[in-house]
């Protein structure tokens, strides 16, 4: 792997965490909205990513297994055969043995959450039904900060990922001089 996809890697993670962030931030912040533009409660907004190249887990161990390993017998078989097969059965999409064109990782979608409105009763607020009740927004504050706390520590590792692969390359320039 060249020096550049690896930057290329860790900087589309970087990229996709910092958007997770900017979500959760914003669902933070509405987490009071009982109204927006549309007339009904703010929904909690949640990122969905995706492989660069398209293919899911499976495929791309597939591809590693298949490039790194060594021909180690499994049950009569070498390895990248044995494994192979149960990955092949367990995913949809075949791309055994094709080399990735990119890699890394991409916000394919914002969705919102589909789970439903928390309701109170306050028949003094403004946006109350005819029975007093309010609907709140579907935003719990501990998921979201559980959520910041995962992607803080993912952009994190890939800070540290980066950091890494700037030294590798340090230390390489210096074995030429």
């Amino acid at each position: 792997m060249s020096f550049l996809k690896a930057l290329n890697i860790s900087g589309s993670a970087l990229t996709a965490q910092r958007m997770r962030l900017d979500v959760i931030s914003e669902n933070i912040a509405n987490i009071d909205t009982t109204r927006t533009e549309n007339g009904s409660p703010y929904r909690r907004k949640v990122v969905q990513f995706q492989a660069m190249d398209g293919r899911n887990f499976g495929t791309a161990l597939g591809y590693a297994i298949n490039r790194n390993s060594r021909d180690v017998q499994v049950d009569g078989s070498n390895f990248r055969t044995a494994v192979g097969d149960k990955i092949n059965r367990g995913f949809r999409n075949d791309f055994w043995g094709r080399r990735p064109e990119e890699g890394g990782v991409i916000v394919s979608d914002i969705n919102e959450d589909e789970t439903p409105f928390r309701t109170i009763y306050d028949p003094t607020h403004p946006d109350a039904d005819e029975y007093g009740y309010v609907l709140l927004p579907n935003v719990d504050l501990l998921k979201e900060v559980v959520d910041a706390m995962s992607a803080s520590r993912t952009y994190e590792a890939n800070v540290t990922a980066l950091n890494s692969i700037k030294t590798m390359a340090s230390k390489a320039l210096e074995v030429g001089r």
